[in-house]
């Protein structure tokens, strides 16, 4: 579990760069209830976490790898087996995290709904995105 949340902080460090890391340390907190109760938490290990993906109910709820292993196809493998394997179809990303929206686009989701704010009520507006088949 020390390994998941050591690649949740690294990849959020690299990708939200829109949370100070007071707000980070805060999220932090609650990461490891998040691991251990979502439905399926897929850990891509060599020697060490190097990525994760947690679903529920076909809904992607998290995806995070590690800032070195980013580019390198593991997300994209990750994101593919749990369309395949677990009917992945929806999903909800920070619109300030481009990265991310650009990359659920590209493996075909579109947005079809916005929010303002977070479902923890903090003004960091979400994207709904569902599979575009």
């Amino acid at each position: 579990m020390k390994y998941t949340v050591n690649v949740w902080e690294d990849s959020v460090k690299a990708t939200h760069t829109f949370l100070n890391e007071q707000e980070i340390e805060h999220i932090k907190e609650y990461i490891p209830m998040a691991l251990k109760n979502v439905e399926h938490l897929m850990v891509v290990d060599n020697d060490d976490a190097v990525g994760f993906m947690g679903i529920e109910n076909h809904k992607l709820e998290m995806l995070f790898i590690a800032s070195n292993q980013r580019g390198k196809g593991l997300g994209k493998a990750l994101l593919q087996y749990g369309m395949k394997n677990y009917g992945v179809c929806e999903l909800t990303v920070n619109e300030q995290n481009p990265q991310a929206i650009g990359f659920y686009e590209v493996m075909g989701f579109k947005t079809y709904k916005k929010t303002e704010l977070d479902e923890e009520e903090n003004s960091y507006p979400l994207l709904y995105m569902k599979l575009d088949r």
